[in-house]
Parts: structure tokens; C-alpha cells; sequence
């Protein structure tokens, strides 16, 4: 379980679960009442609007034949993630070291950061001056240290 949890780790339980559902050939609906949950909350939980609760998460190993803690474990792991990914939102680069010129076909506003950083890298050196080359990456994108030159 170990190794297996190490490859999905980050995914939500709901994704997991549909694609276990999916290879026994079960369907959501019934697999849902079979184990007296609504199939309207099976369905979110699989399609990652819903989180996984404990007593839902063992009543579905239960069902399956999996591990207990299974389903809790891959939800804890996505939590973590996810709190990851809002703590770097807050973490935008400095705009004004760079020319908004440099991003003509997109506005500013709208380009996920963290996402999109190596993208924007690779603009800068392909289309910026040579102050916004060799500007201080570090100050450009805080707490990155495999962006330092």
C-alpha cells in the first residue's frame, strides 16, 4: 500500500475511488445505495467537489476489500496539497521588474504564477531586455531557489 500511496499521493480519494469503481465494473449509483450513501454524494466525492469523510472512507474499503485508512490517507495527502497550492497563490512575482508587453497575448491579471513560472521564464529570456534578464530572479519570484542564476 505504501508504494501505491506514493504514486497517487495529491490526488483526491473521489478520483482514486472512480477509477477502482470503473476497472470492477460498478456502477456509482448502486455501489452508492449498496452501501447506504446517496449516489448525489458518491458522485462529488468522484468528481473532486466533495472531500472523503472517515465513516464513508471505511464503509467503502469495507465494501471493496481494501485496506482501512486507504481512502483517509489519499485525502489527508490531498489536503496537504492543496494547502501547499494556496500558500504559493499568495506568492506572486514582482510585476513591476517586468514589461507587461512581454505578456501581449495574455493579460497579466488572469496567469496562474506558480503554474505557469517556467513558461514565463522562458518568455523573458526569449523575448525581455537585458534588465529584465538579468534582473534579481530572486526577488522576481521569492522562495524559488532552483530559479537563483
Amino acid at each position: 500500500m505504501n508504494q501505491e500511496i506514493s504514486i497517487l499521493k495529491g490526488l483526491h480519494p473521489g478520483i482514486v475511488l472512480e477509477q477502482e469503481l470503473k476497472r470492477r465494473k460498478l456502477s456509482k449509483g448502486r455501489f452508492a445505495i449498496s452501501i447506504n450513501e446517496f449516489p448525489q454524494t458518491l458522485g462529488a466525492i468522484t468528481k473532486g467537489k466533495r472531500n472523503m469523510n472517515t465513516p464513508l472512507a471505511l464503509r467503502i474499503e469495507h465494501a471493496l476489500g481494501i485496506e482501512e485508512g486507504y481512502f483517509m490517507t489519499l485525502q489527508v495527502f490531498y489536503e496537504i496539497k492543496e494547502e501547499k497550492r494556496k500558500q504559493l497563490t499568495n506568492a506572486t512575482p514582482d510585476l513591476s521588474k517586468l514589461r507587461p508587453i512581454l505578456f501581449w497575448d495574455t493579460s497579466m491579471d488572469k496567469i496562474d504564477w506558480q503554474q505557469q513560472k517556467r513558461a514565463v521564464i522562458k518568455r523573458v529570456f526569449e523575448r525581455g531586455n537585458e534588465q529584465e534578464k538579468k534582473g534579481d530572479h530572486k526577488v522576481l519570484w521569492p522562495g524559488n531557489s532552483w530559479m537563483k542564476r
